[in-house]
């Protein structure tokens, strides 16, 4: 039954909510079937992607969030312009092909002409040879086409979960916070011409497999150009800890998280797909276990390390201690280990995205 179900060319959501409800010695045959497509469409292609986590500071007060605006207890930082430009000389330097920027979410004038700046700068340091992504939260649509304009050529805006009552519970019940308007931010940056990304969380309290089946029916639904997801873990610094109880446990929320990308592989075979930090903070080998599970992007963390201790959306976030060239120097042979090849000087563009183009 199972072999038969991975040998198809589509899935509905039944067939998600069955591939998700494997135990045992069936998940590892999800997750085989996840990377022979993997190979088969994109390629055991691995791209880079220089994280720098710009600003802790933020104007939300997501309950699962470790930098939530509430939280009094973390120290609030900002880089410098400097700081970012040296980070993107390294990513330069280094081959990566390309940078994420993220940072807490804030809507204003100032911050808009700050990415602006950031982004016209690398752009002029490095010849216009990295490609960025941004994830810098909820904006107009007008500064989604500005930044765009400016050469921002990919945004990750995490949707967290599809089931909204399960979304109210997660947030504050006020405008700032609204599901509707996370759902109109992520069209208009399809609007403004963006590669799309979304991702959501995986074993949040309360949340069913039915739950993460729509997930991965709502990014199909969506046509999303790259996907950034991973296991929820709990911050002992949020109004979300408190349901710590009704976790699955960390054993469950990781192998949870590999169904889920080779499930998002099988459904959409083209997409970019991150193997997240998270996964690495619940299994030494998560980076190279979310790749053979049919993820096809990293992101080394190029935040100075002095400032990364303050970035922790969650606990126990790793390599909080390791600069960044140390970081990367055993990257190539830490993937080319498990049969992947690192893309250096490659963009990364997701297939999906250039087929849309036509």
């Amino acid at each position: 039954m199972l072999n038969q179900l991975l040998k198809q060319p589509s899935f509905s959501r039944d067939n998600m909510i069955s591939l998700l409800s494997v135990k045992g010695d069936d998940t590892q045959k999800v997750l085989n079937r996840a990377l022979e497509v993997k190979a088969a469409t994109v390629g055991r292609n691995v791209y880079l992607r220089g994280l720098i986590e710009l600003s802790n500071v933020c104007a939300k007060d997501c309950y699962y969030c470790g930098i939530r605006k509430a939280n009094s207890r973390v120290h609030r930082y900002t880089l410098t312009d400097e700081e970012v430009f040296q980070a993107a000389d390294f990513a330069w330097r280094k081959g990566f092909g390309s940078l994420v920027i993220q940072s807490g979410e804030l809507s204003s004038p100032g911050f808009a002409s700050h990415i602006e700046r950031l982004l016209k700068g690398i752009h002029q340091r490095t010849n216009a040879e990295l490609s960025v992504t941004l994830s810098c939260g909820e904006q107009p649509y007008e500064v989604f086409k500005r930044w765009h304009e400016a050469g921002a050529h990919r945004y990750l805006l995490r949707i967290e979960t599809t089931n909204r009552a399960l979304y109210d519970q997660i947030h504050p019940q006020n405008p700032l916070h609204a599901y509707a308007k996370r759902i109109e931010a992520l069209e208009d940056l399809r609007k403004a011409g963006y590669q799309v990304g979304t991702g959501v969380m995986i074993g949040l309290p309360g949340q069913t497999i039915a739950d993460l089946a729509d997930d991965l029916i709502f990014f199909k639904s969506l046509d999303v150009d790259m996907v950034g997801m991973g296991p929820y873990i709990e911050h002992a610094e949020t109004p979300l800890f408190e349901k710590f109880m009704l976790l699955w446990p960390a054993a469950e929320r990781f192998r949870m998280s590999l169904l889920m990308i080779a499930g998002l592989r099988l459904l959409m075979p083209d997409i970019n797909m991150a193997s997240s930090t998270a996964l690495e903070t619940l299994d030494p080998l998560g980076r190279q276990s979310g790749l053979l599970a049919g993820a096809n992007v990293v992101m080394p963390n190029l935040t100075p390390v002095i400032n990364r201790i303050n970035y922790q959306l969650y606990n126990n976030k790793p390599n909080l201690d390791k600069d960044p060239a140390l970081s990367t120097s055993s990257l190539n042979e830490v993937i080319e280990a498990i049969g992947e090849k690192i893309c250096y000087f490659e963009p990364g563009t997701s297939r999906h995205f250039l087929k849309r183009q036509g």
